[in-house]
């Protein structure tokens, strides 16, 4: 006899749970404390099992009806409709765990432990929260159309380096959840070539010997923080990075040797790097030793001695001195040591290539000039401390005979 709306709310709770029958193995359990409960008794692999299919009146008597028939249907297709949805429950909350945020914080984690910088970890961090809109989704129901999505907003806004980085940071992300097996493919790919691709910009630089003299002069009556000069004199001479120059620390120095080394971690190629130092170089790192010597870091930030320099000091002070963006950065100083080493036609392109810690695609042609152009880059170093030392004092400009094809 089937089951009655009449019956389930004359129904009252007992001292002991009983059931109230309807047909195919549906029942309602009346609980002692009220509560009505659908249950299912069905046989699996030989033994007798029961399905939740919700309570009473959330779920009504005919919604109770559709589910039973439902795990009906899937025992007709020899399927336990009690284990297949447990399967089901499983990967909902494995999903709910490997959400796309979830994914890329153990992805920045992991290149973290590797060694990566700690601008480069910062910036990682910074686009996962420009993929918010996608970052609770599980990572392996993301699809193309809606990481595009998320990506076309920087664009609108004029973003578009952004956004293409955005792209290829998602794509790392994505590339560990396949290798990770959280996914099975890497919606990212497709869109290579899906977003509009900003122009190149060039790094200002000053390239004209007699307005490198008047650039050196002017650091010398700079009047800011002197840690911030003592920046300001190296970096033409040492000529790397600004996130390799402002993260320089006391421990990696030989001045002994002559020799600043740069640890992998810190550089762009991820390969340890050597910087000859000219007397000039060595000279200025003497002077500022006497200020943050007993720190970490061979220019601290003004806040925090436990820090290294702001990114943006050095472009600072040179705006504060006169020099546009469009003029010189602090990225400037490689391209002005690159363009006036090579027009001297004194050193080998390979050596200057090394100097400025520049990726060979050969890696045995790269292990090779590690160790090869040593000596070279070491007087190379000298010779430029030394021109620039006549440029800073104004004196004869030393003619650079252009390199001809």
């Amino acid at each position: 006899m089937s089951l009655t709306y009449t019956a389930i709310r004359a129904a009252k709770p007992r001292a002991k749970p009983y059931k109230l029958a309807d047909e195919k193995g549906l029942f309602l359990l009346v609980q002692p404390s009220g509560g009505l409960l659908w249950r299912l008794k069905y046989r699996a692999d030989g033994k007798e099992k029961k399905l939740s299919l919700g309570t009473y009146p959330a779920t009504s008597l005919s919604d109770a009806r559709a589910r039973r028939d439902a795990a009906r249907k899937l025992l007709e297709a020899s399927v336990d409709p009690g284990a297949a949805r447990k399967q089901k429950q499983a990967e909902q909350a494995l999903s709910i765990a490997n959400t796309f945020k979830s994914v890329a914080m153990e992805y920045i984690d992991k290149i973290e432990r590797e060694g990566r910088t700690a601008s480069t970890t910062k910036k990682a961090r910074w686009f996962l929260e420009l993929l918010a809109p996608i970052g609770e989704r599980p990572v392996a129901e993301i699809s193309p159309q809606e990481l595009l999505a998320t990506l076309k907003k920087q664009e609108a806004r004029g973003r578009l380096e952004t956004a293409q980085r955005l792209r290829s940071f998602a794509a790392r992300v994505f590339r560990y959840a396949v290798a990770t097996t959280r996914a099975s493919s890497n919606p990212a790919e497709p869109l290579r070539g899906a977003l509009v691709s900003p122009r190149v910009k060039h790094r200002a630089a000053i390239l004209e010997p007699k307005r490198v003299g008047e650039l050196l002069r002017a650091i010398e009556g700079y009047e800011g923080q002197p840690t911030t000069m003592a920046a300001l004199k190296l970096a033409p001479h040492v000529f790397v990075r600004p996130g390799e120059l402002r993260h320089a620390e006391w421990a990696e120095i030989d001045f002994d040797k002559a020799v600043w080394i740069i640890p992998a971690g810190k550089m762009k190629m991820r390969q340890p790097h050597s910087v000859p130092l000219s007397k000039q170089a060595v000279a200025i790192l003497h002077d500022v030793q006497r200020l943050t010597g007993r720190g970490r870091y061979v220019f601290p930030s003004t806040r925090s001695a436990a820090r290294p320099m702001s990114e943006n000091t050095i472009t600072a002070a040179l705006r504060r001195m006169g020099y546009g963006g469009d003029e010189m950065t602090g990225h400037g100083f490689r391209s002005t040591a690159s363009t006036l080493l090579n027009e001297s036609g004194r050193w080998s392109a390979d050596a200057i290539e090394r100097a400025l810690a520049h990726k060979d695609a050969d890696l045995v042609r790269a292990a090779y000039h590690r160790g090869a152009h040593w000596k070279e880059r070491v007087e190379m170093a000298a010779w430029w401390s030394n021109y620039l030392d006549k440029l800073r004092a104004g004196g004869e400009i030393i003619q650079l005979s252009r390199i001809t094809s």
